[in-house]
């Protein structure tokens, strides 16, 4: 058996993820939480020089995020090739509740996503989903993927890379190279973190840049670390973080665009999170590790440099639609066009969530359109045997 350690936190989704792809196929790990054990944080820092989790150490290799092809070449297992219904690309609200329907209605229905949960795995609490008074994501998620288990439906964690329609049939290419094959399709591939764009973000990520609080926040407790945004997640990832750094800078490039809820809860934290408004981060400044970012006034152009040890993106997030790019109709926002029934302008082909045209970027709104993408699904399979 390989030697394997993982590295973690407790609020950590992606970490969650690892460990129930090691379990899944039985291989044995070492678990270290390296939110509560500063000198395990040490030693994977020093290890890595990761300031963000999950870190998964096979025999010496070592794994940065969850690497879902890369563990499936390492540990995943081969399916028979059959041809299925449905095939779901994504697991988040819409993806999963897709395959509670699909299942329900006794389709053959294969999930394939990189991470269970999806976009809304980031939010550090909900307060409007019907049911909760407040939960988090991933405790939401939890719930969801509970439920998915319990029913006939493969999931595979990959990442689809291709999609081709070959006859009557569609083809799907994953990163692990594994093809399959299925009548109907629904994306619901949501949407992923947008970066900064500034120079040398690409250098630090991972040592002082995230895009995920909830992973790696933890690592940051008694530092100082800057939010960049104004919505409800940079405002949410500021007022949690104030409970875990010594001070929050929170760069704002026009105006705070907060519920008010949370815009009251920010002011709360005011003695240690800072505003700067209108700023925009036009630099990161270190060496190994980040040590600060340079920001600029929006109207007088005045820059100033400002030292932290973290950096949070919370600017918003696009479209996941490589895979279809090619396929589907796709608006001037890089959103699938779908109708009123998540419909996409190729037949046996749908979409749901928030990588569609749909204006409501909320879960549950996401939740009720993959139920009907799949119910659609059904519908033009039923049509195929009718023909």
């Amino acid at each position: 058996m390989p030697n394997v350690k993982v590295y973690s936190t407790a609020q950590c989704p992606y970490c969650r993820m690892v460990k129930a792809f090691l379990e899944k196929n039985n291989i044995e790990y070492d678990s270290v939480d390296v939110g509560t054990d500063e000198a395990a944080a040490k030693e994977m820092i020093e290890l890595t020089g990761q300031y963000g989790v999950p870190v998964t150490v096979v025999d010496g290799e070592v794994i940065i995020g969850f690497d879902a092809p890369r563990l499936n070449e390492l540990f995943g297992s081969e399916r028979t090739s059959e041809v299925y219904d449905l095939i779901i690309m994504g697991a988040g609200p819409a993806g999963l509740t897709a395959g509670v329907y699909a299942s329900r209605k006794l389709l053959s229905t294969m999930i394939i996503s990189e991470n269970i949960g999806g976009q809304a795995m980031e939010s550090w609490a909900i307060e409007n989903y019907m049911g909760y008074r407040m939960v988090s994501g991933e405790d939401l998620m939890a719930k969801f993927e509970e439920q998915v288990r319990n029913l006939n439906v493969h999931l595979e964690l990959d990442r689809v890379t291709g999609v081709a329609k070959e006859g009557g049939l569609f083809t799907v290419t994953t990163y692990s190279e594994r093809v399959f094959r299925t009548k109907t399709i629904v994306v619901a591939t949501g949407r992923r973190p947008r970066r900064l764009g500034v120079e040398g973000e690409e250098r630090f990520w991972g040592r002082g840049v995230s895009v995920c609080s909830t992973c790696d926040g933890p690592l940051f407790k008694g530092k100082d670390v800057a939010v960049v945004g104004g919505g409800n997640s940079a405002v949410m990832t500021a007022i949690e973080m104030a409970k875990i750094a010594r001070s929050v800078h929170l760069i704002v490039r026009s105006t705070l665009r907060a519920d008010a809820v949370y815009l009251d809860r920010l002011k709360e934290m005011e003695k240690n999170v800072a505003i700067h408004q209108p700023y925009t981060v036009t630099g990161l400044l270190g060496v190994d590790v980040l040590t600060g970012i340079k920001i600029r006034h929006k109207d007088s152009g005045a820059e100033e440099e400002v030292a932290v040890d973290g950096v949070f993106a919370e600017i918003g997030h696009e479209p996941n639609v490589d895979a279809v790019r090619d396929l589907v109709a796709i608006n001037d926002r890089n959103e699938i066009v779908v109708d009123e029934n998540c419909h996409t302008n190729l037949p046996g082909i749908y979409a749901a969530g928030d990588v569609t045209s749909i204006n409501g970027k909320q879960i549950i709104i996401a939740s009720g359109e993959g139920a009907k993408a799949a119910l659609e699904a059904q519908a033009y399979l039923l049509s195929l045997r009718t023909h």
